[in-house]
């Protein structure tokens, strides 16, 4: 598994409290596209399919606090 960016890592918390990209967006002061971005980059990494695996995996490894 590939180390996640302090980016990454920020976005995947949001991910596992729930938040949608439009409020991670939001919370970030970032486009909608870059956090799809910065999803799809999480995924791969982590070698998820989706958020609630991904969400999954960062409680399973302690990524998220």
């Amino acid at each position: 598994m590939e180390n996640l960016s302090p980016r990454e890592t920020e976005i995947l918390k949001l991910i596992s409290k729930g938040f949608e990209n439009s409020m991670i967006s939001k919370e970030m002061n970032l486009s909608v596209h870059t956090i799809k971005v910065y999803i799809s980059s999480i995924f791969y990494k982590l070698k998820a399919k989706n958020r609630t695996e991904a969400a999954f995996i960062a409680g399973k490894y302690k990524l998220v606090n």
